[in-house]
């Protein structure tokens, strides 16, 4: 097993180490990622998975530290995240490869669904266009790490070029509108996919690296996965005190549109004035359902060391998590970051790390 000096050996020299790439996604634990490593460094583990894997910030701290690391989420565009920036370990896309991608080629008939469809609800007509274009190319790619690194730089253009950096609403005029603006980059709005793309790419590229480790990404509901690990990092989808969570499927509709392009059309809500995907039931958005989906998630891995990101002011209340822990037979400690708060939040809501060992420690 490596030893928690995976992070100085595997990167002697400071100029060879990765970094991971910039991004605005909510809920991201970038900044907790150090504290979060020091509360674990000092448990045994080999093999661990992070079922809940957003941004793949944690899962890729732990691949710096030399663990086999296995990424999951739901999201069908952020398993292409983790396919980039966790399970690939050597290919990058070169300066010839990225022009490939943005701009027409010959012989190929291009289609125009997002033009078509999503007119004056996210981005002007040039970059609509641009977008139908740019995604059939990369469709088209047969490296599959090649065309994940592709996607990821795709997926981060469309979530910077937005107003919060989402497709929660229609809200194309707070970009387009002759307004003083009190909030966000109209700069950075008005720059051109092609140059955000490049951008992206590049932090893409400057990620990439080998652990030594087999490092792999998922696509699964949590709760079904049969491989066993080490240890599970836990970061579900959040409720707080007054039961308003944060539903990833809706706010990132529109990139796993993008990913399901030929079957887009089959999948929206055309009821909805931003003409999101049809909704499916999910138990981490429900407060009277989400107990129970955290009954049966800490079930699933009842041999593992589980390591909980959670916050002060949630649905379930960390007391109750702890409790259902502690029936199971676990030894579990809270760890709470008094130094490092949410921005607007108060001193009620703190991130919170539970770390929980099985009946075998």
């Amino acid at each position: 097993m490596k030893s928690s000096l995976a992070y100085q050996t595997l990167f002697d020299d400071v100029d060879t180490v990765p970094i991971f790439p910039s991004t605005r996604y909510q809920g991201s634990k970038l900044k907790f990622l150090d504290w979060i490593w020091n509360c674990v460094k000092d448990i045994p583990f080999t093999t661990c998975l992070d079922a809940f894997g957003g941004t793949g910030s944690v899962a890729y701290r732990f691949k710096q530290e030399g663990k086999a690391v296995t990424y999951n989420d739901i999201l069908p565009f952020n398993y292409i995240i983790g396919k980039a920036l966790i399970e690939n370990s050597h290919q990058t896309l070169s300066n010839s490869e990225v022009e490939s991608l943005l701009s027409p080629s010959t012989g190929i008939s291009y289609p125009s669904f997002i033009a078509d469809t999503f007119k004056d609800i996210y981005f002007t007509d040039e970059e609509n266009k641009w977008l139908d274009i740019v995604s059939t190319n990369i469709r088209g790619m047969k490296d599959p790490y090649k065309q994940a690194i592709a996607y990821f730089a795709l997926f981060q253009s469309c979530i910077i070029k937005r107003p919060y950096n989402l497709f929660h609403r229609k809200n194309l005029y707070v970009r387009t509108q002759d307004v003083q603006r009190s909030f966000g980059n109209k700069v950075t709005w008005d720059t051109p996919f092609e140059i955000h793309f490049k951008k992206f790419v590049e932090e893409a590229n400057n990620a990439v690296f080998d652990n030594g480790s087999f490092c792999k990404a998922s696509n699964l509901d949590a709760l079904h996965i049969s491989s066993k690990y080490d240890l599970v990092y836990i970061d579900t989808p959040y409720l707080n005190n007054k039961g308003v969570g944060v539903d990833y499927a809706d706010f990132y509709h529109f990139l796993n549109g993008i990913v399901n392009y030929t079957e887009w059309k089959d999948m929206i809500d055309y009821k909805s004035k931003h003409l999101r995907l049809k909704r499916r039931e999910n138990d981490w958005n429900d407060k009277i359902k989400i107990l129970d989906a955290f009954k049966k998630l800490f079930a699933t891995y009842k041999h593992s060391v589980l390591v909980i990101s959670y916050r002060s002011n949630g649905i379930p209340t960390i007391d109750e998590l702890c409790h259902i822990l502690q029936e199971q037979g676990r030894s579990t400690s809270v760890k709470t970051s008094n130094e490092m708060k949410y921005a607007l939040s108060n001193s009620a809501n703190r991130e919170v790390l539970i770390i929980s060992m099985p009946k075998e420690y």
